[in-house]
């Protein structure tokens, strides 16, 4: 009534979500940047690293492994 009315409103896409719903190659290229730091951080880690290293480097793999996650899911 008078402007009152609510209109539906679309979920909100981020711009990484488009990039890979839409297979561009940008999101081709974040996935494959996401795999390579995994591998990399893996490397120091068996290496060997100091502890306090060591810790930042758990958290930032575990970090990387949830947006890989995310990544496959809005892949499909």
């Amino acid at each position: 009534m008078y402007g009152l009315e609510k209109e539906p409103v679309e979920p909100f896409v981020f711009d990484l979500e488009k990039d890979v719903k839409n297979k561009t190659a940008r999101g081709k290229q974040v996935q494959e940047n996401v795999e390579q730091k995994i591998q990399e951080i893996k490397k120091l880690l068996r290496e060997g690293a100091g502890e306090k290293d060591f810790d930042q480097l758990g958290i930032l793999l575990h970090g990387y492994a949830s947006l890989q996650k995310v990544l496959r899911k809005v892949a499909k």
